[in-house]
């Protein structure tokens, strides 16, 4: 009897032990986790969707009237050159003399031909007052005046020969280059100095064919140089090519570069052209927002210590944002960024950190 009392005993003590245990276990289990995570805020913006290109730096063409941006000028003739005038930086105006070449006939030839004009106008004018008094006929008027006509067209001529061995700009810019030197020879068509107008300079890009179809004239465009982020200038679109290279799948775009962006010919440039602009609209982090492999898209709302998984329909990505909107989203609103993919849909966090959402 005894025995069957502390075997009792001792059966009722482990059935309570193991409840305790089992009791103290799911108190454990139902205590919430707190999850470390870092977190954003909800930010009203103007959100931009851009179209990334890259080209060069070239001077401005031809066109509405205007001579292109740059000029090389060439050698008509074989010839030798005499001088060079100016020197490489130089900057000149329209009608400077860059090279001379040999120009003793040609010289000889204006010269000629200029006395030759003032002679024809005097005789044209003493006609002119000798008519006046019936002193000569109507046909010796004439005539003068024909005389004066033919030899003022042999003056063109001749300046225009005189302008094929003094080669002048066309255009006011800067001397970039200069190709020959005093004494030299130079064949027909040899290029002797080039000369770019630095105030009319275009940024040449090429944009996929994909993304051409939302680029139009007049759009801004940020210019950075070669790979750096930062921007150098603002221009805008000027001419959006109405063919496409099959080659390379892209269309030609120039944008405008302003002259005290201080980009050179040549220059490696990119461009990044703003085809959309929204203002005033809510954005987060990107790392915020969690998209399935669904295309669903969701982020998770911090109130009161606890992150609540909130779907979302995402718009424009613009850098570091992206547009969301969604119930319970709303300016000013706490996100979790860093880790938002591995929540639950509710769950307990502890912030470590609080990132800008504003740009």
């Amino acid at each position: 009897m005894k025995t069957r009392l502390v075997l009792f005993i001792f059966t009722v003590s482990a059935f309570a032990f193991l409840c305790g245990c089992a009791n103290q276990s799911k108190d454990e289990n139902e205590t919430p986790t707190e999850v470390a995570v870092q977190v954003g805020k909800v930010a009203r913006v103007t959100m931009r969707a851009r179209v990334d290109a890259y080209g060069t730096v070239e001077a401005e063409p031809a066109g509405g009237g205007k001579p292109a941006g740059a000029a090389r000028l060439s050698t008509p003739t074989a010839n030798i050159v005499m001088a060079v005038p100016v020197k490489e930086g130089e900057r000149v105006e329209a009608g400077t003399v860059v090279v001379k070449l040999d120009d003793r006939a040609a010289l000889a030839q204006v010269e000629k031909a200029r006395h030759a004009v003032e002679f024809a106008e005097q005789n044209m004018a003493r006609q002119g007052k000798l008519k006046a008094i019936e002193g000569t006929s109507e046909k010796a008027l004439q005539e003068a005046a024909q005389q004066f006509a033919a030899a003022k067209a042999d003056l063109a001529v001749a300046q225009s020969q005189l302008a094929q061995v003094q080669l002048a700009s066309p255009i006011p810019g800067v001397i970039a280059r200069i190709n020959v030197q005093p004494g030299q020879t130079v064949e027909p068509g040899t290029v002797v100095a080039e000369i770019i107008d630095p105030a009319r300079l275009v940024a040449t890009v090429h944009v996929p064919v994909a993304e051409a179809v939302h680029v139009k004239p007049g759009q801004p465009a940020e210019l950075l140089p070669g790979q750096s982020g930062n921007i150098t200038a603002e221009g805008a679109v000027v001419y959006v090519s109405p063919q496409a290279d099959d080659k390379t799948a892209t269309v030609l775009v120039r944008v405008s570069v302003p002259p005290e962006a201080g980009l050179r010919a040549g220059q490696f440039v990119h461009a990044r052209i703003v085809t959309e602009e929204r203002t005033g609209r809510l954005a987060v982090p990107r790392e915020a927002v969690y998209t399935d492999h669904e295309g669903h898209s969701t982020l998770s709302v911090v109130e009161g210590g606890v992150a609540k998984q909130r779907p979302v329909k995402i718009g424009l990505r613009d850098g570091d944002l992206v547009e969301v909107e969604g119930e319970g989203v709303t300016e000013g609103a706490m996100v979790v960024t860093t880790g938002s993919y591995a929540l639950p849909k509710e769950t307990k966090v502890r912030i470590l950190n609080l990132q800008g959402g504003s740009k």
